[in-house]
């Protein structure tokens, strides 16, 4: 559902948002896909793999946190200007079920855009083979950097 509060700065933002994503090494290493963009709205599924779980089997936090941050980041990212840069400036994730199951889905949500920082709340499920649990739940603000503003070659 889009949210008619929310102020489109990018026609081009769907494009901008699946461009960088594909970017991002690290999405490419845990398999992370894009499933949904919509103004304000960003959806990423993670596929269960061995290499991703902690010592008990479940998906490890650090990749929960992971894509529910890139969720939240990029549900901002669709309402900044064309060019802008996305960086996280802080996050509170709370760990509310073990994440067991073969999918992880992570639903970002902008609460507040705002012209530098931008508020988003992620909601992350997972799911087995007959139910879908919410598994945990992040508040993120995140800031809008003018272009240019980082370099961004790695030496």
């Amino acid at each position: 559902m889009i949210n008619a509060n929310l102020v489109i700065k990018n026609p081009n933002f769907i494009d901008d948002v699946k461009t960088s994503f594909q970017q991002q090494g690290i999405l490419k290493l845990l398999g992370a896909k894009l499933e949904k963009i919509e103004p304000g709205l960003v959806e990423i599924s993670l596929p269960f793999k061995p290499e991703l779980t902690q010592h008990t089997g479940f998906f490890h936090a650090g990749v929960t946190a992971t894509i529910a941050d890139t969720a939240g980041g990029y549900a901002a990212f669709t309402l900044f200007p064309a060019q802008a840069i996305v960086l996280s400036v802080e996050f509170k994730i709370n760990l509310l079920n073990p994440a067991q199951g073969q999918l992880l889905y992570a639903i970002g949500r902008v609460i507040k855009s705002g012209k530098t920082l931008s508020v988003c709340e992620v909601s992350v499920s997972v799911t087995d083979r007959t139910k879908t649990l919410v598994c945990a739940h992040m508040l993120q603000t995140v800031m809008c950097l003018p272009p240019k503003t980082m370099d961004k070659t790695v030496k």
